[in-house]
């Protein structure tokens, strides 16, 4: 009987390596290496060595990639070079495709917190959301740097997630300059009576039971 293996769950991480292993054969520390140098490290997270090691543990476990061979060298450990193969390059298409195809819902933290917002009041709010506002700019600003910095006639689309990345960091630091002037001119705010109230008259049966209260008063 023969025990097929389980496909590839696919991940930022995994599709980047894939690509890296296209330009090369790498080992572990050159791939780490070029996703600096190619700033992969604002669009994966390579925050810990070991997430790396475990993706190439997973891609090789799938028959994505494969060992290439063993580099000795008395100045280092003995380095593994890895080599995409024929599947992992179908795979990588695959995958490509998917990922620019179909929007995913990640559910990130800040929306998470958004909807528990109304724990804070208004007053609490404002200078926690001025913190953020004032990050996003800050990272608008480097991201503007890196686009200034990159040589001229560079190809539009080395940059392509830059140019994303700062679409997407401008479009909510706008935002968030918007909440943060509403909550401070009053047209946004809330307090536990205000939604208490909300709450009790959204209940089922709240406006039978308002409509008979205001019958027997009439009466």
């Amino acid at each position: 009987m023969t025990c097929m293996t389980a496909p590839v769950k696919s991940s930022p991480l995994g599709l980047t390596v894939l690509a890296l292993l296209h330009h090369r054969p790498l080992h572990p520390y050159g791939i780490q290496q070029l996703l600096k140098e190619w700033g992969k490290e604002q669009v994966v997270n390579v925050g810990q060595r070991a997430g790396l090691y475990r993706t190439i543990e997973r891609l090789q476990t799938g028959g994505l990639i494969t060992v290439r061979h063993t580099e000795r060298d008395q100045q280092y450990p003995e380095r593994t070079v890895y080599e995409v193969t024929d599947e992992g390059r179908a795979v990588t298409r695959q995958w490509l495709e998917q990922m620019l195809a179909v929007p995913k819902a990640e559910f990130p933290v800040f929306p998470a917190a958004l909807s528990n917002m109304l724990m804070l009041s208004p007053d609490e709010v404002a200078p926690i959301l001025e913190r953020r506002r004032k990050r996003l700019a800050a990272q608008r600003a480097e991201l503007e740097r890196q686009n200034a910095a990159a040589p001229a006639g560079l190809p539009r689309i080395t940059l392509i997630e830059n140019e994303y990345l700062l679409a997407v960091v401008g479009a909510e630091e706008r935002w968030l300059q918007g909440v943060l002037d509403d909550l401070r001119d009053g047209s946004l705010t809330w307090s536990p009576e205000m939604l208490e109230a909300f709450q009790d008259a959204a209940e089922p049966g709240a406006d039978a039971s308002a409509a008979h209260e205001s019958t027997e008063t009439a009466e």
